[in-house]
């Protein structure tokens, strides 16, 4: 279905843009504070704001203990309201303050949630400490179970009390729970029933002054509940003007989804300001329908829940709001490279563990087959260079004789010199049993034999005439296994399963066990890289794999022309494209148009964004829509119609990345007879050509 929207606009992309507000507190002074809100509540409809959040009490501050309970501060606090919401409808925006309310006979701590001009609810806070430097129940009664509208000026909030999840009209996937501060220290934060009810982003209004060490509390908090509660969670703290009669204040803001941080503001700041970021409301959505136990969990938390602890939805329905700008870039950043991190400690850790989940699934296949040797094709280039380390590293572990890995470089009609070189530099520098056979012979016999015009001197070099020299290597490999009693090492990678770029079954499509089936292509050239920088496998190899990393891929089975060896990007599509579109398209089933969205904010200018350490500059480029859109619709192509048949028939080997196991025993199963109509329409439909 076609989107009404424009394409650039990330709203219709599935985001909503959400600021945490740190304003000035002016203590017990609601009308300063009015003004400082005012002012942000302005901000954040200028830079497309769907949503904005203010601290915990931020139209009195929170600091100022028996004031609160006095009648002229807490008439000027409601007085405060409806020109706030007024501001926030001008804007565009939703605004959830912070305040006192009164209800009955009691006092609240609340969050109102402001839009079309007035407080359509208000949620007081469940859990107020006692405890320490906090003495809330002082001041303020618990808001868990208290129900009804509540009168602020001359409007009655629609909602007053409890739990409710707010939903925006229009804006699918738009729905928002709200807790304050305590209440996600609690071991049961309302949080977690409120996204179990379908809340994908959480708000927490929170005052927590701050003490060394307690900001990487509140954010190991708020990370681990947006990956626990599978949503997005928006924190921010008390800032500066707070009263420190007793405690300080840092204004720690922080943006969180599915566990991981995508906005974080300054602490200490002396000025207001925003923390702005585009949150993924419809990737949310996919992963919480991906992932089962969410739901289950959902259907368990309704069957227990009683009457009273009932959450309800609140409709925002505001057809005179303004919208935000139409297009604009995305106030997030997007990976380049899914499966590689770009902070350099992360992507050692990632490269430490990627290699020896390799090592250790090797080590344990061999262990089990009681095998002592291993046969492995070596061609110069990326797959099989990674596989023969990771054979090393396997068999020192071991203890076993590196000769007893037999690796083979098997040249053909197209093998270039250098790649031949860089393979025997690369045995006899790990100190494996190396050895050549050249197929040439046996092919040119297999092609006289079915009778190929490159058998009678015609330069014919078509699928079958590749096919050949790609079978007999991998039945080469088979036959000197039977012959040694080994097993064959595999060496294709998880980027050319995606693609369907092996030989089927006779061919680099098969082997005894494949360490690389898990790990991306991208991937597989930063961990050569992170094995020659730590010279972990010697010295003398370094300057091998350096060689390697600089050799264009290419399967050598087509004669060079005019000097140019076959590429196999040129075919494909760059592998950091497919990289990107393989990890969008199958760990959360974007939809072609939100790949393709994503893939040009990631890739459209190579000066913008964070690319991995030890990038090289050459490799530093970067695409236009119309080229992404070219290449994905060789990717559906590829993946969804003309490769499944492969994948549903691999052999064992290791899951190394998240959302990156396409073994038909793993992660992905699908019918090898599709078709990628719906895929490609959607594409179409959604995406322009520049």
């Amino acid at each position: 279905m076609a989107r009404t929207e424009p394409f650039h606009a990330p709203r219709n992309q599935g985001f909503v843009r959400v600021a945490a507000a740190t304003p000035v507190v002016h203590t017990a002074d609601p009308a300063a504070n009015m003004v400082e809100h005012l002012a942000l509540i302005e901000q954040a409809g200028a830079q497309g704001c769907d949503l904005v959040v203010f601290p915990e009490l931020s139209l009195t501050g929170y600091a100022i203990d028996d004031l609160v309970m006095q009648e002229a501060l807490l008439n000027q606090v409601e007085a405060c309201i409806k020109p706030l919401a007024v501001a926030a409808q001008a804007a565009g925006v939703i605004a959830v303050v912070g305040a006192p309310i009164r209800h009955g006979d009691a006092l609240y701590n609340c969050a109102l949630v402001l839009a079309g001009g007035r407080a359509q609810g208000i949620v007081p806070k469940t859990y107020l400490p006692n405890y320490r430097e906090y003495y809330e129940k002082r001041w303020f009664a618990p808001g868990a179970s208290v129900r009804g509208g509540v009168r602020i000026g001359d409007d009655w909030a629609s909602w007053f009390g409890g739990n409710f999840v707010v939903e925006v009209a229009g804006r699918p996937g738009f729905t928002f729970g709200i807790e304050i501060c305590e209440d996600y220290w609690a071991p049961l934060p309302p949080s977690t029933r409120l996204a179990l009810a379908g809340a994908r982003i959480i708000l927490n209004l929170s005052a927590s002054n701050v003490l060394i060490g307690k900001a990487q509390d509140r954010e190991l908090l708020s990370a681990s509940q947006s990956a626990r509660a599978m949503a997005a969670y928006v924190f921010t703290a008390s800032g500066w003007g707070e009263s420190t009669t007793d405690l300080a204040w840092d204004g720690q803001a922080t943006i969180h989804e599915l566990g991981a941080r995508i906005a974080s503001g300054p602490r200490f700041s002396t000025e207001p300001h925003l923390t702005v970021a585009d949150i993924d409301v419809e990737r949310i959505g996919l992963e919480r329908m991906r992932t089962g136990t969410f739901a289950d969990c959902a259907r368990e938390e309704a069957r227990r829940a009683h009457e009273d602890d009932h959450i309800g939805r609140l409709l925002i329905v505001d057809d005179d709001a303004p919208a935000g700008p139409a297009t604009g870039p995305l106030m997030r950043a997007v990976d380049r490279f899914p499966f590689v991190p770009d902070d350099a400690d992360r992507l050692d850790q990632d490269c430490f563990e990627a290699f020896n989940i390799q090592v250790q699934g090797l080590m344990r296949r061999m262990k089990a087959t009681n095998t002592e040797r291993l046969v492995i094709g070596v061609s110069g280039g990326l797959d099989s260079t990674q596989a023969l380390l990771v054979a090393c590293r396997a068999f020192d572990r071991l203890k076993l004789p590196r000769a007893g890995i037999l690796a083979y470089t098997l040249p053909g009609f197209a093998t270039s010199e250098g790649t031949k070189s860089n393979a025997w530099a690369l045995m006899k520098a790990l100190g494996v049993t190396g050895a050549e056979i050249d197929i040439r012979p046996t092919a040119m016999t297999m092609l006289e034999g079915i009778g190929h015009p490159y058998a009678r001197g015609e330069a014919v070099h078509d699928i079958t005439f590749e096919n050949v020299q790609a079978g007999l290597r991998t039945d080469y490999l088979f036959r000197l296994a039977n012959q040694n009693g080994a097993f064959v090492l595999g060496t294709g990678d998880l980027s050319e399963l995606a693609l369907g770029w092996a030989t089927y079954g006779v061919g680099d499509h098969m082997s005894h066990y494949n360490v690389n089936g898990g790990v991306a292509k991208t991937l597989i050239r930063h961990l050569i890289r992170w094995v020659a920088e730590r010279e972990m496998a010697g010295a003398e190899v370094a300057p091998v794999l350096r060689a390697i990393l600089e050799t264009e891929i290419s399967p050598e089975l087509v004669p060079a022309v005019d000097g140019k060896m076959q590429s196999t990007e040129g075919t494909v599509g760059p592998y950091a494209l497919n990289d990107f579109f393989l990890f969008h398209i199958t760990r959360y089933g974007s939809s072609p148009s939100k790949v393709a969205y994503l893939a040009h904010q990631a890739w459209g200018d190579a000066g913008r964004g964070d690319w991995p350490a030890g990038t090289p500059d050459a490799e530093k480029v970067e695409y236009d829509l119309k080229t992404i859109k070219h290449w994905l619709r060789k990717f559906l192509i590829r993946f969804f119609q003309t490769s499944q048949f492969k994948r549903s028939a691999l052999p064992n080997g290791p899951k190394v990345v998240t959302g990156g196991s396409l073994s038909p025993r793993g992660d992905w199963r699908a019918p090898s007879d599709a078709t990628a109509r719906v895929w490609l329409d959607e594409l179409d439909s959604n995406v322009p050509d520049a």
